[in-house]
């Protein structure tokens, strides 16, 4: 092949207004002439965004495809189960997640460049609903390994590193300083987002692979770190940032009724904040505030509440209120303040929008400056100022500050640890230093995830545990711990998927080969490069696609007059055609969803389908080079981006 210039264009950038001769390419730069050329297609695996964009790595296109019907179960399983499978190789609460994540995932979706992005969050619900109530179990613990680990903590990070664990057959033991187990998904998220009952069922699952339970055991007075590092070979720190950071200006320091989210938030999950009395405000617009606004607006209000029962009494553990007592309840005034507009509230948009539906008062671009005490020490206005973004920069009109009246003041705008007994650990800012693997700094039998890395979501919490137990199980091993992939997620795996079907290639036994085509131990005509490359919308045929709009869950929306006293759960669960329909929307992106296109479209009959009874996701078409003239239409029409052409080219 000569190097000139050819006059070929993709057959996608034409239109009746140019002429091939309208566009001139080098021939490194576009190698085709006459609609033929020296690349060939291949198969290319790539993450897909919705995975890139989960912290814990949720191979979220291969459960979608058991959903929708292309990955199809063993003999005699229910495709629910075999879904649950899939999904809770990275995620062990699929019914909880599916209510509570703000789906980052979902915010990836290339999707969202035609009309709306999957509902992946809705599809999740309602397989973890789905195993609970067909009492689904996790396989059998692997076989023991005489290893054993203190998990410390059991929140989401704690209880995914107990589950990570156990499937490698280490064994766990669970030291909890309360006496619940779940951490922040039963203590700092209220109990009509998080239900207990599907709570409960998702940490016994874990239990029951055999994990040993200490409740109300708090490592750093009820045992010592010295007596884990004698018992354990190793110690995983899951115990998150239990604490708020109080009321941030001067005067909320020592003020009875100035408190933070995480201890408003934890009386009312222990059961004993029952009503507020008069109006709160609280500071902050992130996740944790909108839930305490939220949770005041259903406990409401009581008139003339004796000085025993005030709010902050039960919130600083000094009393109980009576349940009796919720019949006297009337609408709570409950007003947030923001330092900037309320449009660019960290929380997630969805919970913005049920606290203002449910009647809660926005009052943002005002700066907190100081808490204005009465003559008993205890707070009766916040000060605050207007702010403006002036010249770039966020201005506080300390000038035209002003007072907003009010009983109870809930300070929202972070969460730090609790280290006491533990101050090694606390790297200064209440956080715990580690490296890319989660092993602690400076400690080489000691790991930890979740919030007391960054306070982060649920979801990340669960993502960095998977990744500090594959650090743990090569370290119990004598391995190095390996660097951590660009793209670190649950893969698919091509060779498991084989395995599955018995299609594992055979042992390699020959000298080098080059160029085979035929040999039965090389995986022919594949390239996987989804640890390292996630693929845009742009490498897609969008145009395969027809607007489909989104099967939504209900969600129940509520106003002023009908939230008080209302603790029922916001989204319903879909019903199961519902979910196969959601699930088609998938785009499937980067893999092959047997769309028959490049089979269709080959003008030389080059592209074929796979034998039956050999075919397995990503390998349902295969091309035979003798025929293929490298024309590059099957690139071309594939909706999922997953033929690429070249042969190593690319």
């Amino acid at each position: 092949m000569t190097q000139s210039n050819f006059t070929y264009r993709r057959f996608e950038d034409r239109d009746r207004s140019t002429t091939d001769n309208d566009i001139k390419k080098k021939w490194n730069q576009e190698p085709i002439t006459i609609g033929e050329s020296y690349a060939c297609p291949t198969y290319v695996h790539k993450t897909p965004p919705c995975q890139g964009s989960c912290p814990s790595g949720h191979d979220i296109r291969g459960w979608l495809s058991i959903v929708r019907g292309i990955d199809t179960p063993p003999e005699g399983m229910e495709w629910q189960e075999y879904a649950f499978q899939r999904m809770t190789m990275s995620n062990p609460f699929p019914a909880i997640m599916g209510r509570v994540c703000p789906a980052p995932c979902e915010d990836g979706c290339n999707r969202n460049e035609l009309e709306n992005f999957v509902g992946i969050n809705s599809v999740e619900q309602y397989i973890g609903d789905w195993a609970i109530e067909n009492n689904i179990k996790f396989p059998a613990p692997g076989a023991d390994t005489g290893k054993k680990v203190a998990v410390v903590g059991s929140g989401p990070a704690g209880l995914a590193a107990a589950y990570f664990l156990r499937q490698l057959g280490h064994g766990v033991t669970l030291f909890e300083e309360y006496e619940k187990l779940g951490g922040m998904m039963v203590y700092g998220i209220p109990d009509y987002r998080t239900p207990r009952d599907k709570l409960n069922a998702e940490i016994q699952r874990i239990l029951d692979m055999g994990v040993e339970v200490r409740t109300n055991t708090r490592v750093g007075r009820d045992v010592s770190v010295e007596e884990l590092n004698k018992d354990f070979d190793v110690i995983f720190w899951g115990i998150g940032t239990p604490d708020g950071r109080g009321v941030p200006v001067p005067g909320g320091e020592n003020a009875p009724n100035c408190t933070d989210a995480m201890a408003f938030l934890r009386a009312y999950n222990n059961g004993k904040l029952k009503y507020l009395s008069g109006r709160i405000v609280v500071i902050g617009a992130g996740d944790s505030a909108m839930d305490v606004l939220a949770v005041a607006k259903r406990i409401g209000h009581i008139d003339d509440v004796p000085e025993a029962d005030l709010p902050e009494n039960v919130i600083l553990g000094k009393t109980v209120h009576d349940p009796a007592m919720a019949d006297k309840r009337k609408p709570a005034d409950v007003w947030v303040t923001y330092r900037r507009p309320i449009s660019e509230a960290p929380c997630t948009p969805h919970e913005l929008k049920a606290v203002i539906d449910e009647g809660v008062e926005i009052h943002d671009s005002l700066s907190p400056m100081e808490v204005m005490l009465d003559d008993n020490g205890r707070a009766r206005a916040l000060k605050v100022a207007p702010t403006a973004i002036i010249d770039g920069k966020l201005t506080v009109k300390e000038d035209e500050a002003f007072e907003i009246e009010c009983t109870l003041i809930v300070g929202a705008t972070g969460q730090q640890g609790d280290y006491e007994g533990l101050e090694y650990l606390d790297n200064g800012r209440k956080l715990i230093d580690a490296d890319a693997t989660y092993r602690v700094m400076g400690q080489e039998n000691q790991f930890v995830a979740g919030d007391a890395v960054r306070p982060h979501l649920l979801t990340t919490a669960i993502g960095q545990a998977s990744v500090a137990v594959e650090g743990i199980d090569n370290f119990l091993k004598g391995k190095e711990i390996a660097k951590r992939p660009k793209v670190d997620s649950h893969h698919f795996s091509i060779s498991e998927e084989l395995a599955r079907h018995n299609l594992t290639p055979e042992e390699y036994t020959q000298g080098e080969t080059r160029g085979t085509n035929e040999a039965r131990f090389a995986i022919h005509n594949y390239e996987d490069r989804s640890d390292a490359e996630i693929i845009g919308a742009d490498e897609l045929f969008l145009g395969h696609f027809d607007f489909n709009a989104i099967n939504k869950r209900k969600e129940t929306e509520l106003n002023p007059e009908q939230v008080l006293s209302n603790f029922e759960e916001r989204f319903s669960t879909l019903d199961e055609e519902s979910v196969r329909k959601e699930a088609d929307r998938c785009m499937s992106c980067g893999m092959c969803f047997e769309c028959d296109n490049c089979v269709i479209y080959c003008p030389q009959d080059a592209i074929f389908r796979v034998k039956k009874d050999e075919r397995t996701i990503g390998r349902y078409v295969d091309t035979d080079y003798t025929k293929c003239i490298g024309c590059h239409i099957c690139q071309d029409v594939c909706p999922t981006g997953y033929i690429k052409m070249g042969l190593g080219s690319y």
